[in-house]
Order: C-alpha cells, then structure tokens, then sequence
C-alpha cells in the first residue's frame, strides 16, 4: 500500500481515500459519541453553521473546542461526553482541526475519520477495501502534530497486515504537545481524563467513515468484522 502523510494546507488536490487524523480530541470525541449511541455526526464549518444547523433541528447535539457556549451542548472532551446519554442523536461537530480537514477531503470516494481508540478497525477496512493509496491528513498543527502523525503511521503500518507494536506510537502521543497542553490546562473545556481516553489504542470496534449527504459532511460508525 502506498501511503502519504500531509498536513491541511499541503491537500492540493483531492485524494481517492483519505484517512483524516485527530487524537486530541476531535475524532477520539466522535468515536465515544457513537459508543454512547449517536446515529450521526454532521461536521460544521463553523460554529455558525453548527448553531445553524442546530436551530433547525432543535433535538440535535451541538458541540465544539474550547469553553461551554451558549447554543452549544457539549464541548470536544472525551472526559466530558463520556457519561453523555446520545442514543439515536445526531451530533453537529465544529472543531479547530479535525472537522476541517475531513471537510477539505469530502470529495474523496472514501473518507474516514480516526484516531487511537478506532486504529485498529480503520487499519481492517483498509485491508478489507484492498486500498492502493492512501492519503492520511494529519490535522493538527498544519501537519506537524506528533500524536496524530504517530496514530496516522500505526493505522499504515496495521493496513500492510503486518503487526506492530503500538507503545512506541503513544509514547510518542503522550510526549506531543497537545499532550502536554491539555495536561496541563492549556486548552479549555478540558477533562483531566482526556489525554488518557485519547491514548486508549482500539477501544472500540468499528470504523468511522464521513460522507457527504447532500450538502453535508456526514460521519457514521462502521463495524469492520475482525476475520476480515
């Protein structure tokens, strides 16, 4: 499989199959959604667009970075939204990195959405798809996010089907920035859980995979069996 690993502003042209990366904490807050029962999330642009989005469907679930918000139900915290009872919801994400670079791949014949607590099954459908190329959009830091290059390099190393290791990668996750930022208080809206919960390698089973619907940029879990 050939693989590339790009930031946001390097994606000059759309790629076949994208796999968008953000552990801390865009993608690792998606996954716990669906494991607290989320239907859907609908990616937002921008937090106008989420508040938008949220008016005209009042029963939806609006959620950002940073502080609580008015208009705004949730914040992007594993920790936070872990006890969040969201069966049948959908969920309206707006985040600094991970929604916009799943937004600027919503052309792709297949995007997905990941990060440590769902490398496993993203590296399964891979496999299970025959993907030739692969491009992995690391979101943070234009690029540069050393959790997400990490997490991105253990999903290519598991698609090959060959095993590894993954204590090295989360060392490496653990020791990055964002690490460091939300340990330490930093970043807002933050649950002195959250980087543990970010670095939690295939807690859950499924895949996630992000679709445009319409005119929106729709994410959905996917169950990958594990014989495949």
């Amino acid at each position: 499989m050939e693989t590339r690993f790009v930031g946001i502003p390097e994606l000059v042209e759309t790629p076949s199959v994208a796999v968008v990366v953000d552990v801390m904490r865009a993608f690792t807050v998606a996954a716990w959604a669906f494991a607290q029962g989320a239907e859907k999330i609908v990616l937002a642009r921008s937090t106008d667009e989420a508040l938008a989005l949220k008016a005209r469907h009042p029963d939806r679930v609006a959620l950002k970075d940073g502080p609580p918000a008015p208009g705004f139900d949730l914040v992007n915290s594993p920790g936070l939204l872990r006890r969040a009872d969201l069966t049948g919801r959908t969920v309206v994400q707006k985040t600094t990195a991970g929604t916009v670079g799943a937004l600027a791949v919503k052309d792709a014949s297949l995007v997905l959405c990941a990060g440590f607590v769902v490398a496993e099954a993203t590296a399964r459908l891979l496999r299970q798809r025959a993907v030739e190329r692969v491009t992995f959009v690391v979101t943070g830091e234009d690029g540069r996010a050393d959790e997400d290059l990490a997490c991105a390099q253990y999903i290519a190393a598991g698609a090959t089907g060959a095993g590894t290791d993954a204590a090295g990668f989360l060392r490496r996750a653990a020791a990055s920035r964002a690490a460091t930022e939300l340990a330490e208080g930093v970043r807002q809206g933050v649950h002195p859980d959250d980087v543990a919960l970010c670095l939690e390698v295939d807690r859950f089973p499924f895949a996630m995979v992000a679709a445009r619907e319409g005119s929106l940029m729709v994410v959905r879990p996917w169950a990958v069996p594990r014989s495949q």
